[in-house]
């Protein structure tokens, strides 16, 4: 687990310095942000709920994706049983940056884009370059079907940047995570965990 202490906090900055990360000018914070969509698989009736707080470049995270998302979405997300919550977390800009690409594909794509950036976080996020890291995420968006004028328009949203970032900070302390990957399971916290372990909770839960 990558531990997400207020000293890292502060070490990214305030909203507005994490967003000019991405090289915009600030606005006035008074200006109205957009809503942040929350990102959700599965049933709304599911007797189980999942709330995953994660960071595209957290390797447990990857790792998490692999071993343990992958067979909770098939045997559970999929068959109605569990509603699976997606937070975003950002260490830094390059996680904001693959938060921002994976938004870029809308509701439909999240997920599918959302997998290719645990797939190949050792790729995209490799270089100590932001040029680097920026072209090879266009790259992946490209690859899952986003054109060039549509990541274009993504990266220059700063607004929806700031209100990214907003949420995330809001969330996070409401929810006191100090790490990545962290779980929620039906409002109990927990961390990083095997697949065996996660399932024993969740049917102990279905089985209430």
């Amino acid at each position: 687990m990558i531990e997400l202490t207020r000293r890292r906090l502060m070490a990214l900055g305030l909203t507005t310095a994490l967003v000019s990360a991405l090289g915009l000018p600030a606005f006035a914070q008074e200006e109205a942000l957009p809503a942040v969509p929350e990102l959700v698989l599965g049933s709304a009736d599911a007797k189980v709920t999942i709330t995953e707080y994660a960071s595209y470049t957290c390797p447990h995270c990857a790792t998490f994706h692999t071993a343990v998302f992958k067979p909770l979405k098939a045997e559970y997300i999929d068959t109605g049983k569990v509603r699976f919550i997606y937070r975003e977390v950002y260490f830094d800009r390059y996680g904001l940056w693959g938060a921002m690409l994976a938004r870029c594909g809308g509701d439909m794509r999240y997920f599918g884009i959302s997998g290719i950036l645990f797939e190949k976080q050792q790729e995209w996020a490799a270089s100590d370059d932001p040029g680097v890291v920026i072209e090879n995420l266009k790259a992946i968006g490209r690859s899952a079907g986003l054109s060039n004028e549509q990541l274009d328009a993504c990266y220059a949203d700063q607004k929806m940047a700031e209100a990214m970032v907003a949420d995330f900070q809001k969330n996070m302390e409401a929810d006191d995570v100090q790490g990545t990957p962290t779980l929620f399971i039906n409002g109990t916290k927990h961390s990083n965990m095997a697949y065996a372990d996660l399932k024993a909770l969740i049917d102990a839960e279905l089985a209430k």
